[in-house]
């Protein structure tokens, strides 16, 4: 990937560690992924491959989605639960054949899903190794995207479809999100093929990600949250009709029994907390009552931000960062609807 790296330096663009930061204009590049569109580098998203004569089986009664449901070239939005049903990643699942699939997850968290999730191999035939440097993942986003790619002769499927492209396949995700999967020998004949397009640092992808209301669990916010905390039952990443799964009684129990106090919720404050910031309100005293996800600085100044919160809080609107008198929080509509609270059924056995 040595190439690739001296391909994105030579066309201007600044690192932080292995994650592109800039091409130069923080603020211009937000602004064009506000009004126009971006192309970035995903580098600081991970492949994950999970491979095998059972690999399906495997990830069926591991993460939340429905993984048999997935025909060759789809992707899903999905989590891996702890027993206790507390999300330890969110991460786009790709199955690239009957039985090889990659998980798209925080390059901060690689290695250690990739440890922990091997130990429930067992006799399985499953591999599970790290396939980031087989491919460069370009992300591109924006309004105008997909004129973008349609002027770069491509074709961008529907939602969480992917489609051959030059080179490799591109695929869609929500929020006006695109993702190429290239080989690296070919990625940087893609990029100049968008030329229309300005070059932006991954921060642009991550306000792209919140503004789709779309949650990246981090180091700071593993274990904490049961995957309808953050929204996913909203997003389709859970799927309450299949067997057995990492924390899936606890998942169920808080369905069916409506046990949910928390949600998933988007603000704007004057500053850019970092994730696992506390959000506080009137009616909690002292006691905070919610947490930061994901923030990135906004387009328009400040910061926005995905955070959970008791849900009594979010309707109260009185939301505060870091302290009682702390920075005013502002809410923004999520670009989709949450599910309708479900009425207690009784015990599940």
């Amino acid at each position: 990937m040595t190439a690739w790296i001296d391909f994105l330096r030579a066309r201007g663009a600044s690192f932080d560690g292995a994650t592109v930061a800039t091409f130069g204009n923080p603020a211009g590049e937000l602004a064009a992924a506000r009004d126009a569109a971006i192309v970035c580098d995903l580098g600081a998203l991970a492949a994950l491959r999970v491979a095998g004569a059972d690999a399906e089986s495997f990830l069926q009664g591991q993460v939340t989605s429905d993984v048999q449901a997935l025909a060759p070239g789809s992707l899903q939005l999905s989590a891996w639960c702890s027993p206790k049903g507390r999300v330890l990643a969110t991460f786009i699942v790709r199955r690239i054949d009957a039985g090889h699939f990659e998980l798209l997850l925080p390059r901060l968290l690689l290695e250690s899903i990739r440890r922990r999730l091997s130990m429930f191999v067992l006799r399985s035939k499953v591999v599970i190794d790290d396939a980031s440097d087989q491919s460069v993942r370009i992300g591109i986003g924006g309004p105008v995207a997909l004129q973008c790619i349609a002027a770069a002769g491509g074709s961008a499927p529907a939602p969480y479809r992917s489609a051959a492209i030059d080179g490799g396949t591109i695929a869609t995700l929500p929020g006006s999100r695109f993702i190429a999967f290239v080989a690296p020998a070919g990625a940087p004949a893609l990029w100049d093929r968008l030329n229309g397009v300005r070059a932006a640092g991954f921060p642009c992808w991550r306000w792209l990600t919140i503004r789709a209301g779309t949650p990246m669990i981090l180091p700071p916010t593993q274990d904490q949250f049961i995957p309808q905390m953050i929204n996913l039952d909203a997003l389709g990443g859970i799927s309450f009709e299949k067997g057995c799964y990492a924390g899936q009684e606890i998942v169920a129990r808080t369905r069916y029994l409506g046990r949910l106090k928390e949600r998933l919720a988007l603000g704007h404050g004057e500053i850019v907390p970092a994730p696992g910031a506390r959000l506080y309100a009137p009616a909690f005293g002292d006691q905070p009552c919610g947490t930061v996800i994901n923030a990135n600085a906004a387009p328009d100044g400040g910061g926005e931000f995905l955070f959970v919160a008791q849900m009594t809080a979010i309707a109260g609107g009185e939301l505060r960062l870091d302290a009682v008198d702390g920075p005013a929080v502002s809410l923004l509509p999520l670009p989709y609807a949450l599910p309708e609270a479900t009425a207690p059924r009784g015990r599940i056995a």
